[in-house]
């Protein structure tokens, strides 16, 4: 990733560096595609793509509509957030890289995503579960 990477916790950047603010006016975010993959453990990576997500917070939500969706479709019903890398590059598209634990139960913890509910909340935000 080039340009500016930064370690994200719970969707609040914790980097040294600022963050740009949001996408200039009247620029519409655009989802590019998301993709999750197997770790091992339970775990599961999602990396995504934005265009002028306008902030951390749509990163944040598209990986979490992601990831919902995958729990849903491998037989999970939760996750839990454990980490994300955000990065920027070139024309206003960032990335980011999170991973999340998938679980049977409702897992402890911080963040937390019940993934029914998420599909949902995702499908009236307009947000992608891919």
């Amino acid at each position: 990733m080039a340009g500016l990477a930064v370690a994200v916790a719970t969707g609040i950047a914790a980097g040294c560096s600022p963050l740009p603010g949001p996408a200039p006016e009247g620029s519409a975010p655009a989802y590019l595609g998301a993709e999750t993959t197997a770790l091992k453990d339970g775990l599961v990576e999602v990396a995504l793509t934005m265009r002028d997500p306008g902030g951390v917070a749509a990163l944040d939500e598209y990986g979490r509509c992601a990831v919902a969706r995958h729990a849903l479709d491998t037989g999970f019903g939760f996750a839990r957030h454990l980490r994300t890398r955000i990065g920027r590059e070139q024309g206003g598209v960032w990335t980011a890289d999170a991973v999340y634990m998938m679980t049977r139960t409702f897992p402890r913890g911080v963040s937390r995503v019940e993934a029914r509910q998420e599909v949902k909340d995702c499908a009236a935000r307009g947000v992608p579960t891919v």
